[in-house]
This record gives C-alpha cells, sequence and structure tokens, in this order.
C-alpha cells in the first residue's frame, strides 16, 4: 500500500524574483552550457543587455556601443539617454519593470518583456549598472541579485548612457569561457541590421552601410557567389539574396525585430515560399521547389508589432501578423518578394539568364541521382533496423524543440574499443553514436553522388536526416571523438571535409565539435583528478597531498567506461569548429586536402608536433 504524502500550506512556498530565474535558469535564458555553443547561457545574457543598448539606438539615442570581455567579466557601455536616475535599481531587479510596456517610448523593439537585464543580474555572481544623464549619475551594485551598493552623484562629467558590468556565476555557469568568434558574429548581425551603428569590441570595430547585402558580401567569397547580390527594401522588411556556386544546401538568416531567429518561423517559411512563387511565375515554368532553392544563400530582416516568438530566447517567430493595419506575415512577405524580386529579374537580364540555367542544372542532377538515391534509401532503410554502425538514443531534436534545456548528441567514433566505451557510457536517452570502419573516404571534389554510393557516408546522412536539408536534423550536437594522434587527427580533418563538402549549414550553424578527452589521470586514495593539458596536470600534483599516482592516456580506448561517463556527461568539454570568416570553403578545402603543397606540409608538421609534444609529456 502505497503512504500518501501530507500536502499542507508548510508545503507551498513563494520564491522571489531572483530565487526563481537562479532555480529555472532555462525558463528566462534556455539552455546553460560552458560557452562551447553560440546558444550557450553566457551569450544569451550578453545579448540581454546588448538588446536595450539596441533599442536606445533605433530609438535615436546614441550611435556607438563598446564591449568589452576580458576573462570572465563584460562591460557594455552605450551613449543612449541612459536609465531614468530613480529607476536604476528598480529596472534591473524588479519584474514587469521597463520602459519596453509603454509602446510610444519602443515601438518595435527587441528587448520586449521587462524580464532580460534581471535575469542577467540573478545569474551573475557581480552585477553593476550605472547611469548618467543631465550632468547626474546614480549606480548600484548586486551580487546574484542581490543589492549590496548604491550611490547617486549630483554631479558627473561622465557622458550620457548606460554602462552594464557583470561576471556570470561559475556556480551556475560552470568550466565556461567566452569565445570572440561567437560574440562577434552575434555583433556583427546587430550592425548588419542597424546600419549606421558602429559597436566596438574589445577595440575591434564592426559596422555597415548595406545591411543585409553586407551579411552576404561577408559570408560568401564573391568567386562563389552565382551572381551579385539582389537587395531589396521596403517598410519594415529587407531581403538579400544571391546563390552559392560551391555549395549544395540552402541557407537562410532570417531576423525580426533585430533579433536572429536561427530556428526561423512564419517569417522564414513565407520567405521561402514566396522565392518560389516568383521564380516560378517569372520563367513560367512550374520547377521543382527544391531546384530552384538549391545552393540559395539569402537573409530576411522584418519588423512585427509585439512579435509572439516560441521562447524567451526568441529563436523562433510564431506571429502570423505584422501588427496594426497591416495584413499577415506571410501575404505582407509574399506580395514584397513577388513584386520586387520581378521586377529586379526583369531588369537584370543576365541575373535571370544565370538563375535559369542554375536551376536546370539543379533539376540534371536531381534526375541523374534519383535512380541511386533510390537504391540508397532503401539499403539505409533495411540496414536501420539492425545497423551496426549507430546506437541511437531514445529522444531525438525533433522531438524535443519544445524542451530547449535538452541537448541530443551523436559521437562519432574510430575503433571498435572506443565505441565500446562511449556506447556502454553513454545517456541511452540523449546520445548516440555512430561507429566508422577505420578511415572515412576523402570525399574532396567528389560530387554529391559518393554520398550515396559510400555505404559508410550514407548511412551518416540517413542518421543525422540531413539528406534535403539540416531542417530535420535529428542530434544538435555531432561530435567527433577520435584519438588526437595522427591518425585520429587524419580521421577528423576527412570527416569534416565531408560535412564542408556537402553540409557546410551544419558548421555554419554551430553544430559540429571535436570532444576533448583527458590526456591524464591524477590521483591518490581520496580523490582523482582527469587533466587536459600540462597545466591542468601540473595543477593536480599541486593540489594533491603526497605522491600521486599520474596515468597518461594514449587513446579513447584505453579510458574504461566508468570513467568516460565523467568526460561525456555534465561536465563534457567541446571544441566547436568554426569557419575562419576571410576564407572560403572551396579555398579551405583546397588548402587542406587538394594536391599536396609544401605550405600544407608544413602547417600540418608544425601543428602536429606542437599536439604531440603534450601528449607526450609526463
Amino acid at each position: 500500500m502505497v503512504e500518501e504524502t501530507k500536502y499542507t500550506e508548510d508545503n507551498i512556498r513563494s520564491l522571489d524574483w531572483k530565487e526563481h530565474i537562479r532555480m529555472r535558469p532555462g525558463m528566462y535564458i534556455g539552455k546553460l552550457g560552458d560557452g562551447s555553443s553560440a546558444d550557450d547561457g553566457i551569450y544569451i545574457l550578453v545579448k540581454e543587455v546588448l538588446d536595450n543598448s539596441i533599442d536606445e539606438y533605433v530609438m535615436g539615442a546614441g550611435k556607438t556601443i563598446e564591449i568589452s570581455i576580458q576573462g570572465t567579466k563584460v562591460i557594455v557601455r552605450d551613449y543612449g539617454r541612459g536609465i531614468p536616475l530613480g529607476k536604476v535599481v528598480d529596472v534591473v531587479s524588479k519584474m514587469n519593470t521597463g520602459g519596453k510596456y509603454d509602446s510610444k517610448a519602443f515601438k518595435k523593439s527587441v528587448g520586449l518583456n521587462g524580464v532580460g537585464t534581471k535575469a542577467v543580474n540573478a545569474l551573475s555572481s557581480y552585477f553593476r549598472v550605472e547611469s548618467s544623464r543631465e550632468g547626474k549619475s546614480a549606480s548600484a551594485e548586486f551580487e546574484k541579485g542581490e543589492l549590496t551598493n548604491q550611490e547617486f552623484l549630483e554631479e558627473t562629467s561622465r557622458r550620457k548612457g548606460t554602462k552594464v558590468t557583470f561576471i556570470p556565476d561559475e556556480s551556475i555557469f560552470k568550466n565556461y569561457k567566452f569565445r570572440n568568434e561567437y560574440v562577434a558574429k552575434m555583433l556583427k548581425n546587430y550592425v548588419y541590421l542597424n546600419p549606421g551603428l558602429t559597436i566596438v569590441f574589445n577595440g575591434e570595430k564592426f559596422y555597415s552601410e548595406e545591411g543585409l547585402k553586407d551579411l552576404l558580401s561577408d559570408s560568401i567569397h564573391e568567386e562563389d557567389r552565382l551572381f551579385p547580390i539582389i537587395h531589396l527594401k521596403g517598410n519594415d522588411i529587407e531581403v538579400a539574396i544571391t546563390y552559392n556556386r560551391s555549395q549544395y544546401s540552402e541557407e537562410y538568416n532570417s531576423f525580426v525585430n533585430g533579433q536572429h531567429t536561427t530556428q526561423g518561423g512564419t517569417h522564414q517559411t513565407a520567405f521561402r515560399e514566396a522565392i518560389v512563387k516568383t521564380i516560378r511565375e517569372f520563367f513560367g515554368k512550374n520547377y521543382e521547389p527544391s531546384d530552384i532553392r538549391k545552393s540559395i544563400v539569402s537573409a530576411i530582416s522584418i519588423k512585427v508589432m509585439e512579435p509572439v516568438f516560441e521562447s524567451q530566447t526568441k529563436t523562433k517567430l510564431g506571429s502570423t501578423d505584422m501588427g496594426g493595419d497591416l495584413p499577415t506575415v506571410r501575404t505582407y512577405i509574399v506580395d514584397f518578394v513577388k513584386r520586387q524580386l520581378d521586377n529586379y529579374l526583369h531588369r537584370n537580364t543576365e541575373t535571370a539568364e544565370k538563375l535559369q540555367r542554375k536551376i536546370l542544372q539543379a533539376e540534371r542532377e536531381r534526375k541523374d541521382l534519383s535512380g541511386i538515391r533510390k537504391l540508397a534509401r532503401e539499403r539505409a532503410k533495411k540496414v536501420s533496423l539492425h545497423n551496426k554502425k549507430l546506437r541511437d538514443c531514445r529522444v531525438h531534436l525533433g522531438d524535443v524543440k519544445k524542451q530547449r534545456n535538452l541537448e541530443t548528441t551523436l559521437f562519432i567514433t574510430e575503433g571498435d574499443s572506443a565505441s565500446g566505451s562511449i556506447t556502454k557510457s553513454r545517456d541511452v536517452n540523449t546520445q548516440a553514436v555512430f561507429s566508422l570502419k577505420g578511415k572515412p573516404l576523402n570525399s574532396f571534389g567528389l560530387s554529391k553522388k559518393i554520398v550515396y554510393e559510400n555505404e559508410e557516408f550514407n548511412l551518416l546522412q540517413a542518421a543525422l536526416n540531413i539528406e534535403d536539408s539540416i531542417d530535420d536534423l535529428r542530434y544538435n550536437n555531432i561530435v567527433i571523438a577520435t584519438d588526437a594522434d595522427v591518425d585520429g587527427m587524419h580521421i577528423r580533418l576527412l570527416l569534416i571535409t565531408f560535412f564542408l563538402q556537402f553540409f557546410p549549414e551544419l558548421i555554419k550553424k554551430g553544430h559540429l565539435y571535436i570532444l576533448q578527452t583527458p590526456l591524464f589521470r591524477v590521483r591518490n586514495k581520496k580523490e582523482t583528478i582527469y587533466c587536459y593539458s600540462e597545466k591542468e596536470k601540473q595543477e593536480a600534483i599541486n593540489k594533491l597531498t603526497g605522491k600521486p599516482e599520474i596515468t597518461r592516456f594514449k587513446g579513447l580506448g584505453e579510458i574504461s567506461p566508468d570513467e568516460f561517463k565523467y568526460f561525456i556527461g555534465e561536465d563534457i568539454r567541446l571544441d566547436p569548429v568554426m569557419l575562419d570568416k576571410d576564407t572560403g570553403i572551396e579555398e579551405l578545402l583546397t588548402f587542406y586536402m587538394g594536391k599536396n603543397t609544401s605550405d600544407r606540409q608544413e602547417f600540418i608538421i608544425d601543428n602536429l608536433r606542437f599536439e604531440l609534444d603534450v601528449i607526450e609529456t609526463e
């Protein structure tokens, strides 16, 4: 018989604002993470503070924002109007307090609900806000949301505006590290969406004059563009379109009220539909949507009154209306693209001809592949029931889009022993393992036909569910888990080549990682410390008393399943695979995987020497 649990007034408790945020941070900032992913919590904290400064610029106050990140400390300074001095404490520590509720002050703002800076405050071990206006200033300091100090100056020579300083709380964001590449990408998007705004980050200046046209110019090299960037602007809408000669997939950058909607939404769906509809009608041909959109690289930004997002982190638009007297989001976008893109193609016949040739080429390639695709799909379907390569998990990305805190991961491993260790120690709900048989094929310079002809690539593509687009990707994190020796490095390079060649958007959207595994285990009778570098090993030796035992791990296969669970669990360390902003994909692949060059040999020898020095040092 089950004993009844007592349920009385004593079981009911009310949390104050900061307690609730600290107990349930995911409700406010999405996942926590350690900074290895672009949507980790520490970047959301930066964004929440920045959004307020951006809104000042949008309202015509302050053309420059300065950001500094040194170690764990973040400083954001704007030259806007400054927070009203009597409300400095309330604005950062009282829920449902903010200027965004007054639609006259902020018409189409980014920060919407007066929660953002409160979340930053509550989740920071140190938080300081300072506002200067009309020759006076007020400041307040907090620790974990608790007010510790206040100051008011009747006279100040400081320029008007707001300065926020914070340090994310290490008890919540464990082992975190800011990666400047992710911050820089966020800041670039802000300047593309706000031409005329200058953002200075650690001394580097970001500025844009041509908005979304600059976004595409910076992300795709001129020689890779099929034709010059089509740039269309209207009231509350801006669009940029081109095609990438060396890319198979579709790529969209979508924004609402200055917010990067990384998961798309109603506006992105309407935009994709509008492109197909317009091009079909322009050429008078019923082309397949996939042939029209293959290799497209594009961006769309719209402004909506009181937008509805599907989460607090605002990564997917749910609104169907533009607001006010305007039509639906879909109608507004389809009408705009139909009118403006049609006009552009009529005026630019050379671009229209190149576009049509590209569509016909995509159609031919699709038909050429149709037979082999059918065979490959049947083969993948047959082996999926008893696929020895894939040890799947129970939950996938498509199942958990509404559960933002749940990460799903696919480890790509090489060799039975490493695969066995990860398989035995993984979380069967959210972590899957794909085992490679030796070194994968070098796919550099090969057509997509090889993805279907090569069984390993075909099964990997099927496991990820990315054949047509990454919209249905089954795992949020794709983690290459190989030894840190010469063979392991080569396998990493071959896998990265495969993804760059056929699915570069997986890398661009931050889904591909390298698993860090410890090089050393240092332990005494009381404690065990796993070390990922020579420096960490030395720190562990100094920390442990007596003469600790030191073990060097030469490969993943040497690490037992009991130990492996510590490296792929809560404290997992991942290195994101990122694209260099100054190098095109074609150029990158040619350097690493093309005909051997003395430059590449020199690069590999220099870098490998460093890796091996780290591994062999005891």
